[in-house]
């Protein structure tokens, strides 16, 4: 998306890792723990941690385990401030977090390393106060992919392009439907178990697409953090059976080659980490500008062998030129990329709209690139391209119409609580639980969940 110039500054500060002055309320009666291994792999493995307060509010907060064997250690955290002291780990709330009121939960997650058996914590305390709750360690079950499991993944299983259409397991074309993150950067707090469960069951969403910003705070301030977070809203969107769209979200500058050797990195490592999954779904550029589709198909033909390599099987989402409006806002269209396709089989090209700001001929250029080229709507608002102004209703029911008829799938901007009225939520939602009822939805929240949780209907044979 083409952000405004000055987004919630005071978000910028919502990930660092600065620990606040001053010693920490006391929670008065207790507090809960889940900890859940999401994944493991030789020595290594990546776990949930979900701190529930149940004693007076307090804010600011440390939360404290100890490893039941000393060989196992923590390696990236995110979420909170996380350090490890021989075998005591402590966790530090970050400014966004501090406060807990009663019932209130921080989701927490982190990578480690461990030398003997099954890497467990014991004696969990918040504020010095003993926990109780769930003490796990074991992997969640999978998505098996049997359609009997009845979510968008058990389902469809594996997917794959087909001719001009997404198609699932049987072969058969799909649409999926589902909501783009903000930038994770400043949006963290929006995405957790209460928002993806609510995403999954009340929205009834197929899939959910990981805006991981590289520049702007993103990914080149801290490779194997935004790596590992990414990985982590992956296993999350599994859990729920949901698609997880992994997308680069370069936007300034706008050509994607600036990113080459950055993109090579994080998709030789999160392809490795992931090939296994059912539910992933690459998308290698975000919004392309300010450059040639020959450069575009250039770094396209350079990052998606490096993901063949680990996993050969998920789809890869292209870029298109102009915002990824196959040309469009840069006065071209569709017949440039149709003329001269990336040199890869299993893909699709990404096309982008905002619906108060792109209209009939957008639409016409859509309808007439269908037929011959695999498109996905990786992104679009129900207002203006600056993600503000007034939800246009027309242009919106339009555009869904449209691509409804014409089984391309779309993920809405954004799943988030910011100050613009391109976000589904009012702001100050993420702040509490409630992620489906008509009090935390905006305009734009409350159309795209209307369309977006009617039934899906997917063909099985």
């Amino acid at each position: 998306m083409r952000r405004m110039s000055a987004l919630l500054a005071v978000c910028a500060t919502a990930l660092g890792l600065t620990t606040l002055a001053g010693p920490p309320a006391a929670a008065a009666t207790g507090c809960k723990v889940d900890y859940t291994i999401t994944s493991q792999w030789q020595g290594g493995f990546q776990a949930g941690v979900k701190v529930t307060n149940l004693g007076d509010p307090v804010s600011g907060w440390t939360l404290k385990w100890t490893w039941s064997d000393a060989g196992q250690k923590v390696t990236q955290g995110w979420n909170a401030t996380w350090s490890q002291s021989g075998s005591t780990v402590s966790v530090t709330n970050v400014d966004w977090n501090r406060t807990l009121a009663t019932g209130g939960a921080a989701d927490l997650g982190f990578t480690g390393t461990f030398t003997g058996g099954n890497p467990k914590p014991v004696a969990f305390t918040l504020n010095g106060v003993a926990c109780t709750g769930s003490v796990g360690g074991e992997e969640p079950p999978p998505d098996t992919g049997n359609p009997g499991t009845g979510t968008p993944v058990g389902i469809n299983g594996q997917l794959k392009v087909c001719g001009v259409n997404l198609c699932n397991q049987y072969n058969r074309p799909v649409q999926l439907r589902g909501m783009s993150t903000h930038g994770i950067q400043w949006f963290g707090k929006c995405y957790n178990s209460a928002s993806l469960d609510a995403l999954a069951t009340n929205w009834k969403a197929d899939l959910l697409r990981i805006a991981m910003y590289v520049q702007e705070q993103g990914y080149e301030t801290d490779p194997a953090g935004f790596t590992s977070r990414v990985n982590s809203y992956v296993d999350m969107a599994e859990a729920r059976g949901m698609y997880a769209l992994i997308d680069f979200h370069t936007l300034t500058p706008g050509d994607p080659n600036y990113n080459l050797d950055r993109a090579k990195t994080f998709f030789a490592s999160v392809a490795a980490r992931n090939a296994a999954k059912k539910n992933v779904i690459y998308e290698i550029a975000n919004e392309p500008n300010g450059v040639s589709w020959t450069a575009i198909k250039s770094y396209a033909e350079q990052v998606i062998p490096v993901i063949r390599a680990a996993d050969p099987d998920a789809v890869v989402i292209v870029g298109t030129r102009g915002w990824s409006s196959l040309g469009v806002s840069d006065g071209s269209n569709e017949t440039e990329v149709v003329n001269n396709p990336v040199n890869a089989s299993n893909i699709m090209y990404a096309f982008h709209f905002y619906a108060a700001s792109h209209k009939d001929n957008y639409r016409a250029t859509v309808s007439r690139a269908a037929a011959r080229l695999p498109l996905f709507v990786t992104e679009f608002g129900t207002v203006s391209a600056t993600g503000g102004g007034a939800l246009d209703q027309a242009s919106t029911t339009a555009w869904l119409d449209l691509l409804d008829q014409l089984k391309i799938s779309y993920a809405n901007w954004t799943y988030s609580d910011a100050d613009e009225s391109s976000a589904a939520f009012k702001p100050g939602t993420c702040n509490g639980t409630d992620y489906s009822s008509s009090g935390v939805l905006t305009e734009s929240g409350a159309l795209v969940k209307s369309r977006i949780s009617t039934p899906d209907s997917f063909p099985t044979s």
